[in-house]
């Protein structure tokens, strides 16, 4: 198998109520291990492991100034929801989700009808595996945002600097891999087609095809699943997702999973694609194919990836 692949229980599908959830979400951050962020679908402690050097550097400084930014906000009074949002933000990307979490949630008790803080902490409590409280916070969040969308700004921007995504496109794409991990496609489905509507340039469009291709041939969908494809060709002009797009191309018989595997630009490329081209296996016969690529993903150390997860569910679900 590819050595840059290496690198790289179904679940109720009904949300909790919020106090049930944040009650859950205590119990469990009480169970966890010193030092770990969560614990995997498969019973594994999870431990960030945070960029060094430059890359470090880097984005302590940017904490440190979405800090200074929050005391400035905070001076007369609450902080605004952007403070709160870009200190969560700046919090994650150095891999400390709880905390991240926690400043999630002190946002929504004082901006508790903002519809981003509880996108923004749906998103990471998909990251520590907890997808009941995940759930339960982006279905709050699309009805709060029913009616009104706007770009959202980018964290770790790209190579154009141009945002991809919006906030009812990322609402509803995180609602969408929620349901997805939990094994609940039908619900997936409907939230994939609802942001859909919302995945107006490219990179967003392949991102969103990607999950809902995969979505509808887990229900057996098939010729629905096929027109999914018939908007993807080689020559979008993609700037992030190229991952998304290769696969969209190899459901549709363009490329080879050996044109794929072992292509990896950045650290999410190994569990993303090797996801995908394991769930082309699964869906088209070759379980054993599709549990060994899974199995070579969680052996790798890129756990906040969405890939990485939905191995872990599929793994899971196997046992």
């Amino acid at each position: 198998m590819n050595t840059c692949l290496r690198m790289g229980v179904c679940f109720m599908a009904l949300a909790l109520g919020a106090a049930i959830a944040s009650r859950a979400q205590t119990a469990k951050r009480r169970e966890l291990p010193a030092g770990a962020e969560a614990i995997s679908l498969l019973g594994k402690t999870l431990v960030s492991r945070p960029p060094a050097g430059e890359a470090k550097t880097r984005l302590d400084a940017e904490l440190a100034a979405a800090q200074r930014d929050f005391d400035a906000s905070a001076a007369n009074g609450v902080a605004s929801a952007d403070a709160f949002i870009w200190l969560g933000r700046r919090t994650a990307y150095l891999g400390r989700f709880r905390d991240a979490i926690a400043i999630y949630t002190r946002g929504i008790a004082a901006h508790p009808n903002d519809a981003r803080l509880y996108r923004h902490r749906g998103h990471r409590y998909i990251t520590v595996r907890e997808l009941h409280p995940a759930i339960a916070d982006l279905e709050r969040a699309a009805t709060l945002a029913a009616g009104k969308d706007e770009v959202e700004p980018d964290g770790r921007p790209n190579a154009r600097n141009t945002p991809i995504g919006t906030t009812q496109s990322n609402i509803y794409y995180h609602l969408g891999l929620a349901y997805y991990l939990q094994g609940d496609f039908r619900r997936a489905l409907t939230a994939y087609q609802e942001c859909m509507k919302f995945s107006g340039n490219p990179d967003r469009l392949v991102s969103t095809s990607h999950w809902l291709y995969m979505t509808l041939r887990r229900l057996g969908r098939t010729a629905e699943a096929a027109r999914v494809l018939e908007a993807i060709t080689p020559q979008m002009d993609i700037i992030e997702n190229r991952s998304y797009h290769r696969l969209l191309l190899l459901y549709k018989g363009v490329l080879t999973p050996q044109e794929l595997l072992g292509k990896a630009v950045d650290a999410n490329d190994p569990p993303t694609i090797g996801y995908g081209v394991a769930n082309w296996h699964y869906y088209n016969g070759r379980r054993e194919e599709a549990l060994a690529l899974w199995r070579i993903i969680v052996e790798g150390e890129t756990w906040a990836a969405f890939g990485y997860i939905a191995a872990e569910a599929e793994l899971a679900r196997a046992h």
